[in-house]
């Protein structure tokens, strides 16, 4: 039986990842608007945007605007607003646009980093010193993504072991936390036991949190499956909204609602207001003008003490 911790902290990506890969243009208004009902419910944590060429993903060219409305949108809330940053241009719009935590992010397989970034590994990691450091040094927060950890859409297997060691990486040049993510949505629970435990046999787990997409039912049992090894620190996205440009087939991240709806009927505070999230995952779904795959999105909310 898991020994529930008090309160887990969710990062909410439907922002940037979410909406990374919708094909037609989600105008300014509506990004800021999705990023205001998300406050609106109680999040604290949101990686709004993309500072990446618009070349690469069209869909994020308006990443400084966003950034620069987020001071407003927050309107006193004690809100931590991230964008992913992809190299030394980026974190200089990053700074530009005021914002005081970004992300850096790279693959667990070569294969998926290449088509990703355009890079190898070792490339990105030797990258990343033009990103990591300097942002320390302007006072900014830096988080790290390590993707594919749980397997790769063009390679398969991939052994957790480089993720360790990538990950470990990226904590001595500075990051806070490092966010592994199951990209196409594989895992199972004894794989993530088996990760989650390797990774904190030398990472503190305040230091971890895990992003898992819901590709094939498994990210709730393999959250549950991280709750039980200490981790208290999981990523999501309202609606379950999103996916990967560069990772065939997969689905969005586990649904925001269904992640909360779980962890309250646990006695586990979020600081999350599950009816305000349902709503802002109906502001997310008038958005995009499609419906979207969450479980508490489409069944609503009853009562927990029923």
């Amino acid at each position: 039986m898991i020994q529930a911790p008090d309160e887990v902290s969710v990062y909410e990506v439907s922002p940037r990842d979410g909406l990374q890969n919708e094909k037609a243009t989600v105008p300014l208004g509506e990004k800021l608007r999705l990023i205001e009902a998300l406050t609106s419910a109680g999040l604290k944590r949101i990686e709004a945007t993309s500072f990446v060429s618009p070349k690469w993903i069209p869909q994020l060219a308006d990443a400084d605007d966003v950034a620069r409305a987020l001071p407003r949108i927050a309107a006193g809330r004690p809100v931590t607003y991230s964008a992913l940053v992809p190299n030394a241009r980026g974190l200089e719009r990053a700074k530009a646009a005021g914002m005081t935590e970004i992300a850096v992010f790279l693959s667990a397989s070569e294969t998926h980093n290449q088509k990703n970034v355009n890079k190898s590994i070792a490339e990105t990691l030797a990258a990343f010193e033009q990103t990591i450091g300097p942002a320390r040094t302007a006072g900014m927060r830096v988080r790290g993504y390590v993707s594919t950890v749980w397997g790769c859409p063009y390679e398969g297997a991939v052994d957790p072991k480089k993720a360790l060691e990538i990950a470990k990486r990226l904590l001595a040049m500075g990051c806070y936390q490092i966010s592994l993510g199951d990209t196409i949505g594989v895992g199972t629970p004894v794989q993530t036991q088996k990760i989650v435990s390797m990774m904190l046999a030398e990472i503190p787990r305040e230091a971890l949190a895990l992003h898992m997409h819901d590709t094939r039912g498994t990210a709730l049992a393999n959250i549950l499956a991280g709750l039980e090894l200490g981790i208290r620190d999981f990523d999501a996205s309202v609606g379950g909204l999103g996916g990967c440009p560069y990772a065939p087939g997969a689905a969005g991240n586990v649904a925001t609602e269904d992640l909360v709806y779980m962890l309250h009927g646990m006695g586990i505070k979020t600081g999350i207001d599950l009816e305000r999230l349902v709503e802002a995952g109906r502001a997310a779904e008038s958005i995009v003008g499609r419906a979207l795959p969450g479980k508490v999105h489409q069944a609503g909310v009853r009562s927990l003490r029923a």
